[in-house]
């Protein structure tokens, strides 16, 4: 699927596929969801979604009836990490956001960046296949 959105291009064809998540393997039940997590070349993420007629993905089809869809739904990474830590495993998360400490070796803290520069190291390091803290300690 191919889908333009606020100017820039989204196409399943030519993005990363890097992970997914579905409810139920029926897709003929009306409930049945199926997410598809996709990272572009430029370090973007977004969501496929597609789901029945009784899920968020659902379109309505006149009075009182609706029918199952898809769409995809550009993401920030953040909600790209969320999206992995609920549906993914750990694994999997670490494939794609790079290692996660176990311990307190790691300390959080907050840093104020523009968010042309934030952009631009959430992409480096997402072409790089590290975490942002992993390209930032790279650099220091």
């Amino acid at each position: 699927m191919k889908k333009i959105i606020k100017g820039k291009c989204y196409d399943t064809e030519k993005a990363e596929s890097v992970g997914y998540w579905c409810n139920t393997g029926d897709t003929r039940d009306f409930y049945h969801i199926r997410e598809e997590l996709f990272r572009k070349s430029s370090g973007e993420f977004f969501l496929f979604g597609s789901g029945g007629p009784c899920t968020k993905y659902a379109v309505s089809e006149g009075s009182n009836s609706c029918c199952g869809s898809s769409k995809i739904i550009p993401l920030t990474w953040d909600e790209a990490r969320e999206w992995a830590e609920e549906y993914l495993d750990g694994d999997e998360y670490e494939e794609i956001f790079g290692e996660v400490a176990e311990d307190d070796s790691r300390t959080i803290i907050p840093v104020s960046l523009s968010t042309e520069v934030l952009k631009r190291a959430e992409q480096t390091a997402s072409q790089a296949g590290v975490s942002l803290s992993v390209y930032i300690e790279s650099l220091l």
